[in-house]
C-alpha cells in the first residue's frame, strides 16, 4: 500500500521483506529517505537503524512500530531513527513527515555534531567536551542535539518542541523548555560552547 502511494506521488520505491535485505539495499543504492518497520523478520527494524548509524550511514529514517509507549519511542529515536510513528497511522501525516525529512540539509544528518569543543555522537548520544563526559537526560540530550543541528542559527521554541516532544503543542505557554535549557546550560559549564537565549524566538548554541 505504501509503495503504491509513494510511487503515485513521484517516488522511485524499493520494497524489501526483511531487515537483512534492507541493509543490503542501503549498501547498493543511494536513497533519499527510508521507512523501516520495527516488526521485520531476520533483523528487527530498530537493529537495522542501529547498524546504519554504526556504519555512518546518514540516510533519513522514519521508524514504524506497533508500539507507542514513551519507552518505545525513546528507544527508536535513541537507536538513530530521525522520526517515529505508531501503527495504525494516517497516510497523509506519514507523507508529510517524509517530505520534512527530505528537506533537512545533509549537514543535519551527520553522525557527530560539533560546536566549539563540544561533541555529540548521534548514534550513541555520547556528549563530551575535552576529556569530560557530560551525563544528560533523554530530554536534555534531545534539546542539545536540536540546537547543535541548527547551530549557529537559532532554533525557535516551536522547532525545539517539535523535535523533542511528541505532544509538542502542550509545551507552548509553559516554562518546560526554559527549565530544561537552564539545566543543560549548567551541565555545559566549562565547554567552549554556550547556549544563548534569543528573546522572543528561542535558543542557539555557538562556539564560545
Amino acid at each position: 500500500m505504501l509503495a503504491s502511494l509513494l510511487s503515485s506521488g513521484g517516488y522511485a520505491v524499493d520494497v524489501v521483506t526483511d531487515g537483512e535485505a534492507a541493509l543490503a539495499y542501503t549498501r547498493c543504492h543511494d536513497y533519499s529517505v527510508a521507512v523501516v518497520s520495527s516488526e521485520m523478520p531476520r533483523l528487527p527494524g530498530i537493529d537495522v537503524v542501529r547498524q546504519l548509524r554504526r556504519h555512518g550511514v546518514r540516510l533519513p529514517v522514519l521508524l514504524l512500530s506497533g508500539r507507542d509507549t514513551p519507552r518505545d519511542r525513546v528507544a527508536g529515536l535513541d537507536a538513530g531513527a530521525d522520526d517515529y510513528m505508531a501503527k495504525p497511522f494516517d497516510v497523509g501525516e506519514l507523507l508529510a513527515r517524509l517530505r520534512a525529512l527530505q528537506r533537512r540539509p545533509a549537514s543535519l544528518l551527520m553522525p557527530t555534531l560539533t560546536v566549539g569543543d563540544l561533541e555529540c555522537d548521534l548514534a550513541s548520544r555520547d556528549v563530551r567536551f575535552g576529556s569530560r563526559h557530560v551525563a544528560l537526560t533523554t530530554t536534555e540530550a534531545a534539546i542539545l542535539e536540536t540546537l547543535m543541528r541548527f547551530s549557529p542559527a537559532v532554533a525557535s521554541r516551536e522547532q525545539i518542541a517539535q523535535q523533542v516532544w511528541r505532544d509538542y503543542a502542550q509545551m507552548f505557554g509553559s516554562n518546560t523548555i526554559d527549565v530544561h535549557v537552564a539545566r543543560l546550560r549548567g551541565k555545559l559549564t566549562g565547554a567552549k560552547a554556550r547556549v544563548e537565549t534569543v528573546r522572543g524566538i528561542g535558543y542557539r548554541i555557538v562556539a564560545a
